[in-house]
């Protein structure tokens, strides 16, 4: 049958320090130097510098928020899909083959150029439109109201 080894915490009972150094040591927070982040400036600098490079100063910038705009983009090909939704819905009119939309209402400030175009669309209140989604528009027979800059 195997013996058991005694814990060492066993054979340290009966000494005044029981392997924790001086009499008080293990007692309380001062034995590790204060509790959370006690001493991070100074006696503990270097393990706060090792674990939290970013702990001290400030970081970063923040942009102020009136000096952005949010610009509302959609692809060309989106509004195409949704023409047939829009005039269902009264945001657009038809004339023959032909999609009357003015994208001003819907809050689009910017056209891209992503997707396929298969409508005819008539395009009215366009702020920003860039050159791949104006030639698809005018490809598929559509037609472009930008204003005058």
């Amino acid at each position: 049958m195997q013996k058991r080894t005694p814990k060492k915490i066993n054979k340290l009972r009966g000494q005044r320090s029981a392997g924790y150094g001086f009499t008080k040591g293990h007692r309380a927070a001062g034995q590790r130097g204060g509790k959370g982040k006690a001493g991070s400036s100074k006696h503990h600098y270097q393990k706060v510098m090792a674990e939290d490079p970013h702990y001290f100063g400030k970081w970063g910038f923040k942009r102020p928020q009136k000096l952005l705009q949010n610009v509302d983009a959609v692809n060309i090909g989106e509004i195409d899909e949704a023409a047939d939704r829009l005039v269902a819905k009264g945001l657009a009119t038809m004339t023959g083959k032909r999609y009357n939309i003015d994208v001003s209402k819907l809050g689009i400030d910017r056209i891209l150029g992503s997707g396929r175009v298969s409508r005819k669309l008539n395009l009215t209140g366009v702020k920003s439109i860039t050159s791949r989604a104006r030639e698809k528009l005018t490809g598929a027979g559509g037609t472009l109201d930008l204003p005058e800059e």
